[in-house]
């Protein structure tokens, strides 16, 4: 997964990416809202508002629509039509608590086989993440953030533990979850940490040590949304 997936609010000019049908520009126009926070949970997506602002029919923009309900963006509710899908805490759970465990693992797997360049290369947007806690911006933050644990556990040379991981990860992008707009206060301690977990990487620590921390770094993200959300911690 990369840091493109979390998109941009922006309906501008159409990038390269978005060339193709009407129907495709209509799809890749709507996720990049969506994954980009500019609709939020329970946004009413009206064909006809929607065609009249992109210059199309409504039948491209309902076919677009039709394929962000089959990713789980959008739910369509009798009486009500389409609207932007909310998130499902229960999916939210499961999903984190499972990349606590394996992209844990990966990232143990895969430590000592990063290079040096890499290593760097992680730092770098770990300072950019730096960068952006002064003037947050949770969609810009997420962004870096993935890109950053994609370098850290790339490297895995388990194929199965690494497709897992990668399932996780785009499982939280269908459901547009950047913990961090609910808990901004959650990125501070997520920078410092990640700076600790390089420096193990880099130290030559026993796999069981990386492990830990990586570990423990995702279970502090879903215990930061929990306590946010007023519900117990996660035991992982």
């Amino acid at each position: 997964m990369s840091a493109a997936e979390a998109g941009s609010g922006s309906t501008g000019s159409m990038s390269g990416a978005e060339a193709g049908s009407k129907s495709e520009q209509a799809y890749v126009r709507l996720k990049r809202q969506i994954l980009g926070g500019d609709m939020g949970s329970g946004y009413r997506l009206v064909l006809s508002s929607i065609a009249n602002d992109m210059g199309f029919s409504v039948v491209p923009v309902r076919e677009a629509i039709r394929r962000l309900e089959a990713e789980g963006l959008v739910h369509f509710e009798r009486n009500v039509g389409a609207t932007v899908a909310g998130i499902d805490p229960d999916l939210y759970l499961h999903t984190m608590q499972t990349l606590s465990i394996i992209e844990g693992a990966a990232t143990a797997l895969a430590a000592p086989g990063i290079s040096s360049g890499e290593l760097a290369k992680a730092r770098e947007l770990n300072e950019q993440m730096r960068g952006v806690l002064a003037d947050f911006d949770p969609v810009r933050f997420t962004a870096l953030n993935t890109e950053f644990h994609a370098l850290l556990y790339a490297r895995c040379p388990n194929p199965h533990i690494l497709d897992l991981v990668h399932r996780g990860w785009f499982r939280l992008s269908s459901m547009r979850t950047s913990t961090f707009r609910y808990v901004p206060g959650r990125a501070h301690a997520s920078v410092a940490e990640h700076d600790a977990l390089l420096e193990l990487i880099e130290a030559g620590a026993p796999a069981p040590d990386v492990e830990h921390a990586a570990r423990a770094h995702r279970t502090n993200t879903l215990n930061a949304f929990l306590a946010q959300s007023n519900q117990p911690p996660s035991p992982i």
